[in-house]
């Protein structure tokens, strides 16, 4: 099943911030493979946070529709350097295992590419082996930069363990 896409506006903010939620928060997360349950507590992102990056200069919330519904979403940024950072990459967890996280950042290398970005970046919390091993089979390498969890701040989520931290991945653009 292939993906059509788009970018957000700020009438899908609350639909994307629900999406986020279900994806990686709560126990609904637990049927797709990406959650971050056992981990972190509380809200991944809201609404509010989701139109600030429809907002943002240089920024963008990519969506993906299957069937018509919204299946999958990312957040693009661009900054200085030639980078641009890719976050928030979602699959609704019914959806995921076939194929839509590949499309989906496949979709956004695409546009940095659009954009004249020479690499995209990305932040993985460390203790995530099997998601990093899913962005290093797609050609992402770790830079060794490391940056620690933001506690303190119910935005990001609410840690159950210590230690949480932030791993850089960075991966060239190859243009044709």
């Amino acid at each position: 099943m292939a993906l059509s896409f788009r970018a957000a506006v700020p009438a899908d903010a609350a639909a994307v911030a629900g999406l986020v939620n279900s994806a990686y928060r709560g126990e609904g997360s637990k049927r797709g493979w990406t959650t971050e349950a056992d981990l972190l507590g509380g809200q991944r992102t809201d609404e509010e946070a989701v139109l600030e990056m429809i907002r943002a200069p240089g920024s963008r919330v990519e969506l993906g529709f299957a069937d018509g519904a919204l299946a999958a979403c990312a957040r693009l940024a661009r900054e200085d350097g030639g980078s641009c950072y890719v976050g928030m990459l979602t699959i609704d967890p019914a959806r995921q295992g076939g194929g839509l996280g590949k499309e989906l950042l496949a979709r956004c290398e695409a546009v940095a590419r659009e954009w004249g970005c020479a690499r995209t970046r990305m932040t993985v919390i460390s203790r995530r082996a099997e998601l990093i091993a899913f962005y290093e089979r797609r050609g992402y390498r770790a830079t060794g930069r490391v940056e620690p969890f933001p506690e303190g701040d119910p935005r990001f989520g609410l840690p159950k363990v210590r230690g949480l931290a932030f791993a850089e991945l960075v991966k060239p653009l190859a243009y044709s």
